[in-house]
């Protein structure tokens, strides 16, 4: 399972809107901080990392833009700057919530998952009802193989809310994990009422049919993944290949 992918409601760099980034002027920090944002949503992040750096020069104790310039970082992968940034947020701000789990995931990137799970735990002791704590904190457990606690912690995040997408696919991962194809299928059938356009739910769910030897739906759901985007490992594609006698 690529945790990468749990993508755990976790984007940091959401906000308002533009129609471009590039036409809105800034002059104070929470103007380059928003044109940042925007500058994030196009994809241009050396661009958003760029304009949240001048805002935190401007105002040296913006905890909002240190901890959305580690978001950028972290989805450049570049984990040791975005740590650095939200171990900053957190400085500025004690009480941030967001920039604990997000520092977790980036520990969890490098290999610490001890300073994740510490993380992610502090993330909820603040935030009891933040779902995407959980989440993030299940994350950590199926790294370590312990599937037995990420359930609950997604249990949590799902009772938290019942429209989660992300934790309702990462209880399916973990469901076919175990071998329970049923569950898995049932979690990842709820994701797609909830948003038919989820693309990792089509390719999980593809995994399980293939599990089951379902191979006509398995390739229904790679060509629906395939559609929206996701891509698709090459080895379980030559997998599938085989395994069913066609080629798509």
């Amino acid at each position: 399972m690529n945790s990468r992918n749990l993508r755990i409601g976790m984007l940091v760099l959401a906000g308002l809107l533009f129609l471009s980034a590039s036409s809105v002027y800034a002059e104070t920090a929470e103007e380059y901080y928003n044109r940042g944002i925007a500058y994030g949503k196009e994809g241009n992040l050396p661009q958003a990392i760029s304009d949240f750096t001048k805002a935190i020069e401007i105002d040296p104790n913006y905890a909002d833009a240190y901890y959305t310039r580690g978001g950028a970082y972290r989805m450049q992968r570049n984990f040791a700057q975005a740590i650095s940034d939200f171990t900053k947020a957190i400085e500025i701000n004690p009480g941030y919530a967001e920039a604990y789990f997000n520092r977790g995931i980036a520990y969890d990137s490098q290999g610490n998952s001890a300073q994740a799970i510490n993380d992610c735990t502090k993330a909820i002791e603040i935030s009891p009802d933040n779902a995407e704590a959980y989440n993030s904190r299940a994350t950590v457990y199926v790294n370590q193989g312990d599937y037995a606690k990420a359930i609950p912690d997604l249990n949590k995040a799902i009772e938290i809310n019942p429209s989660y997408t992300d934790a309702y696919c990462n209880r399916g991962i973990v469901y076919t994990g175990q071998g329970d194809f049923t569950k898995a299928i049932s979690d990842f059938n709820k994701a797609l009422e909830i948003n038919p356009d989820y693309a990792p739910a089509y390719y999980n769910r593809s995994v399980v049919y293939f599990g089951q030897k379902d191979f006509a739906k398995a390739w229904e759901d790679v060509h629906k993944a395939e559609g929206l985007g996701r891509p698709i490992n090459p080895a379980f594609l030559a997998d599938l290949k085989k395994a069913s006698g066609r080629e798509s």
